[in-house]
This record gives structure tokens, C-alpha cells and sequence, in this order.
């Protein structure tokens, strides 16, 4: 069985620099999505959520200056 997606040309050229000489886009789109890993919600403790907050707040703000 046969799909067709439309995108647009800006999306086709991105898609073209990810692909591999030697693969379909088929294949290229397989690839791409097999390697999405869903979010595992709750993967964090309390406190590694709390650290993971406090960094992202300090990067923030070092934007900042």
C-alpha cells in the first residue's frame, strides 16, 4: 500500500539533508520515528525535578546580564 504526504518545499529540503545517501524516504521517516522515545512522566524523583528546575532558572537567568 502506497501513502502520499504532502509538505512543503522547506520541509522536503530539510528532510532531504537528513537522509542518508542509501535510504528511501520510507525509510528516512521509520528512522525518524522510531527514534522519538515517548516522555516518561513521573521518570523523576522530587528531587531531581526540583535540581532540574533550579538549572534551568540559573541558565534563564545568565540570558539575562
Amino acid at each position: 500500500m502506497s501513502t502520499t504526504l504532502r509538505v512543503s518545499d522547506d520541509t522536503k529540503a530539510l528532510l532531504e539533508h537528513l537522509k542518508r545517501d542509501d535510504e528511501t524516504f520510507d525509510e528516512l521517516l521509520e528512522r525518524l520515528a522510531q527514534s522519538e522515545k515517548p516522555i516518561n512522566v513521573g521518570a523523576w524523583s522530587e528531587d531531581q525535578a526540583d535540581r532540574a528546575r533550579t538549572a534551568v532558572k540559573r541558565s534563564r537567568e545568565s540570558f539575562e546580564r
